[in-house]
């Protein structure tokens, strides 16, 4: 059925529910690349005044991609929650997003609800709110993951140290735990995106981060970003496999051209949690998303890159992870195209992955061909610290030498934990106040065990 709204003399109409919700979406070039955007300013506010009306059921009953086409729609459908959505199931997406900022949502509402509300549902109304209103609703979302640390308590925040290096140096890599550990930062997980596939390789590099870790009693987990394949070839061999890791998209033709389906993730993740290597959690899953992965797998379907993106929630949602990254501006300006647009996605991806239950982080990043520079990375930084990132990113000057792609550094971290109060993981935190690391306020002390740490960097 078309849906309608008349502004002025000009009555707009929006066919069907997946040109409505596009159409409402806030100005960005990957949807104008990809022809699904507002023709206009009026248009696109018509669009939002028709999305406030449509009753939060039709999402039920009308599909953005056929039920019968991809195994996506399938997992939305069938694993939907009707006890828990009847607390909102009377509502119209205007009148979620008012329940949503009145003091009746708290955090146990909230993670109630979760179950019962699908990914079009939140998609649809954050394309109504404010900036504030994502932060809002986002900080009141308690979500806790947990492996060897627990990620997402109130007033704390994880970091990833990210020591990646462009030819896989054992060296390079060692130098930039142990820099990263020295300010604080690993308590989500030490994960290296590898320069290559070699299975070998991957094994050096996990062995390497379990070495540290055994000998220095390190409480974290350890993850080398490859394919979920190699991963499970590599469980196989023996190696020590804390998180399986897989980048995931919203539609069965885009995890296609990741070469993924639903059915090896859950091979993947069978495998990982029969190792049983967390001590106080089994959240063995790390997945990364983010804007405009499917249409640049031309597996888009017509359906905006933002509802795209909550559609891949569905998936990391089914798996219980430890982390959920949304790589917010790592694809480039044709998908989003400056800082206003990047901040924009990073504040939706994260209220969107948090009111569907996920330990949502943020890889608060640009290309070095968008138009955007590291004053836009740390506002959007800030404002996600507010709404309560799980983690973020901790890479050496925050520019990755093997990517390719500006993020947060070490001393960003500091920086939110500072002006926000955020602290470390509760396990980790421990850590670095028995290391002579860190105070018991969590502020970095002058460590006794610098040289011990600088040791094992040099033994590689």
């Amino acid at each position: 059925m078309p849906y309608t709204h008349t502004i002025g003399a000009v009555r707009h109409v929006f066919p069907d529910l997946k040109t409505l919700l596009a159409r409402a979406t806030p100005l960005r070039s990957g949807d104008e690349l990809a022809g699904v955007a507002a023709r206009s300013a009026e248009e696109r506010m018509a669009a939002r005044l028709a999305l406030a009306e449509v009753p939060l059921a039709r999402f039920l009953n009308e599909a953005v991609i056929p039920y019968e086409d991809d195994e996506i729609t399938r997992l939305i459908v069938d694993s939907h929650d009707a006890t828990a959505f009847a607390l909102v199931a009377h509502l119209t997406v205007g009148g979620l997003r008012d329940w949503l900022l009145s003091d009746a949502a708290d955090g146990a509402a909230l993670a109630a609800l979760a179950p019962g509300l699908t990914p079009e549902m939140v998609a649809a109304v954050s394309k109504l709110m404010r900036n504030q209103d994502l932060i809002l609703v986002a900080q009141k979302c308690a979500v806790v993951s947990r492996f060897r640390t627990t990620l997402g308590l109130p007033g704390r925040m994880g970091v990833r140290l990210q020591p990646n290096h462009p030819t896989d140096d054992p060296a390079g890599i060692a130098a930039s735990i142990v820099d990263g550990l020295l300010y604080g930062c690993g308590d989500a997980v030490i994960g290296i995106n590898p320069a290559s596939d070699n299975l070998a390789a991957i094994g050096s590099l996990l062995r390497l981060i379990d070495d540290l870790r055994l000998r220095y009693d390190v409480p974290t987990q350890s993850c080398v970003l490859t394919h979920v394949t190699n991963t499970l070839r590599a469980i196989e061999q023996g190696a020590p496999v804390d998180l399986v890791f897989q980048s995931v998209a919203g539609t069965q033709q885009a995890n296609a051209a990741f070469g993924i389906d639903l059915a090896v993730l859950r091979e993947a993740h069978a495998a990982a949690h029969a190792l049983r290597r967390g001590t106080v959690g089994d959240n063995v899953m790390y997945f990364e998303t983010g804007q405009g992965s499917a249409l640049s797998a031309n597996a888009h379907h017509g359906v905006d890159q933002q509802t795209c993106e909550a559609r891949a929630y569905a998936v990391a949602r089914a798996f219980r992870p430890l982390l959920v990254n949304t790589v917010v501006g790592f694809i480039g300006p044709e998908y989003l195209y400056d800082g206003k647009q990047i901040l924009r996605a990073g504040l939706e991806d994260h209220f969107c992955g948090k009111l569907l239950g996920l330990p949502m982080g943020c890889d608060i990043c640009y290309t070095n061909h968008a138009e955007a520079d590291q004053d836009d990375m740390d506002n959007l930084l800030t404002l996600l610290g507010v709404a309560g990132v799980h983690f973020i990113m901790g890479v050496p000057g925050a520019d990755d030498i093997m990517l390719g792609y500006q993020s947060t550094s070490f001393h960003d971290a500091l920086y939110v934990r500072q002006v926000l109060g955020k602290r470390r993981a509760p396990e980790f935190e421990a850590w670095l106040q028995r290391m002579d690391l860190a105070d018991a306020q969590g502020r970095l002390a002058p460590p006794r065990a610098r040289q011990a740490l600088l040791t094992f960097a040099e033994q590689w």
